[in-house]
């Protein structure tokens, strides 16, 4: 008696799909790898979708035992009336597949789009952040909107098994072989972080057919942004800061104040820079490549001359981050706005202590106890504070209380960097005629100038030079 041949059979196994016993037809082979090691054909999960189309394109019958995610009834327990933009950016997720990333500001509804889009696909969602502070916000909300669904978290010290789930990138990627078939819809919060060798794996191991990733700033250093294209999909939707401004988000002034260095500092910066260059130049290296910072740090290490050359790059920056020029203008810009709820931020945690003991001003870096930074942000939330500085710390992945006024002591924070803080005080507010401010103090003959120039569609020129009148006049 001749043995009936089996039905194709597709499973799960380990970040990957096993494919035995090989069907009929040719498309899937495009995506197949023979594996010895277990006498199958292996395909990456991440190729799921693509790879059941080509199946079922040539009229293969199969058996899907790796999908097959389960409807689920995620029905929020609140009503509220998205934004315009909010509505925009699902249809056009929605247009799309279910699968991309939409780039708005901070504060401008991201967590409620995300929501939105989980109501809109009923399937068990992983949500995915960079920070544990990011990961118990998600988690909150989540908990709120879909009561009676389960809701869990991954990373701190936590490894629910539920339904939907909120995890770090960290955890999820040390999980990964086993979460990628348990998840029809990735969500990916912060998703420029994804593209890293590391994180990306989240994507890559997981069925998942739906994904959306959310960003205020996609953009990457190393180039590898184009990789949410493979792992998430397309920019599907973006706006900008001054879109929104006046509506889902607060009214704003971006204004940068260029100051200069006294006669002794200009001197000695140009000295440092001078001697930097000489040495960037005797050793081909260009800082504005796309590696040439990865360079001179190599380079740095490997003799006396290199040392010098970073420290005296230090030295520069150094100078003009702190110019007491700056400090001066600093004073003013407080004066001004008291008692409004104003951040400070720094480029480095030697800046933030000084102007916390000059100005008597809570300071927060990263080397502060996590008890007592929350302790700080309750009382700048409640009023007690009326103005905090801070380092990198508050850029990203942090709940930072309403604040109306943003000062940056340094014109060389990055795209991102710059966005992020813009967005600590774009939020509305109680008042819906709330008109926040975002000042860049930039050192002129320094490299912030250049920098700070690449940005200028932020600022508003016009009132740039207002602002730089009245501070020489007080």
């Amino acid at each position: 008696m001749v043995a009936m041949p089996r039905t194709p059979t597709l499973t799960f196994d380990r970040g990957t799909l096993l494919l035995h016993p090989p069907p009929k037809g040719k498309a899937w082979i495009a995506y197949a790898t023979w594996d010895d090691r277990v006498e199958r054909f292996r395909i990456p999960a991440s190729d799921y979708v693509a790879l059941v189309g080509a199946l079922r394109s040539e009229g293969v019958h199969f058996e899907d035992q790796a999908g097959g995610f389960l409807e689920l009834p995620l029905v929020s327990g609140f009503a509220m009336e998205p934004y315009p933009h909010q509505r925009e950016a699902l249809a056009a997720w929605q247009r799309a597949n279910h699968r991309g990333v939409v780039v708005l500001p901070t504060a401008s509804g991201k967590t409620y789009l995300a929501q939105l889009a989980m109501e809109a696909v009923r399937r068990p969602t992983l949500v995915v952040v960079p920070t544990l502070d990011l990961m118990h916000q998600w988690y909150a909300q989540l908990l709120a909107a879909f009561p009676g669904v389960g809701v869990g978290l991954l990373g701190g010290g936590s490894r629910d098994d539920t339904p939907v789930l909120v995890a770090t990138y960290d955890s999820a990627a040390i999980h990964a072989e086993t979460l990628g078939n348990r998840y029809g819809l990735l969500v990916f919060d912060e998703c420029h972080h994804l593209p890293a060798d590391f994180h990306r794996v989240v994507a890559e191991f997981s069925l998942a057919p739906f994904r959306l990733g959310l960003t205020a700033t996609p953009e990457r250093a190393d180039g590898r942004h184009t990789d949410l294209d493979a792992l998430v999909g397309p920019t599907v939707y973006r706006r900008r800061p001054e879109d929104l401004a006046g509506g889902a988000l607060a009214r704003h002034e971006a204004v940068q104040i260029r100051v200069r260095l006294s006669p002794d500092e200009q001197n000695r910066h140009d000295e440092c820079i001078a001697l930097r260059n000489t040495f960037l130049r005797q050793s081909g290296i260009a800082l504005g490549g796309s590696d040439g910072w990865r360079r001179f740090v190599q380079a740095s290490a490997r003799s006396a001359a290199g040392r010098r050359a970073m420290l005296a790059h230090r030295e520069a920056k150094t100078l003009a981050l702190g110019t007491e020029s700056k400090l001066r203008v600093l004073a003013s810009l407080l004066e001004r706005h008291w008692p409004a709820q104003t951040l400070i931020f720094t480029h480095d945690n030697a800046a933030v202590h000084r102007i916390s003991r000059a100005f008597l001003i809570p300071a927060i870096t990263h080397q502060t106890a996590v008890k007592e930074r929350h302790a700080i942000l309750a009382a700048f939330r409640e009023g007690r504070y009326r103005t905090l500085v801070a380092s990198q710390v508050l850029n990203e992945g942090v709940d930072v209380p309403e604040a109306s006024v943003a000062i940056i002591l340094s014109g060389t924070a990055s795209e991102r960097e710059y966005v992020q803080r813009l967005g600590r005080i774009l939020r509305r507010g109680k008042g819906a005629d709330k008109l926040a401010f975002l000042y860049e103090l930039v050192a002129e003959g320094t490299v912030e100038e250049g920098t700070a120039a690449r940005r200028h569609r932020h600022t508003r020129p016009h009132a740039q030079q207002e602002y730089e009148d009245d501070l020489l006049a007080e």
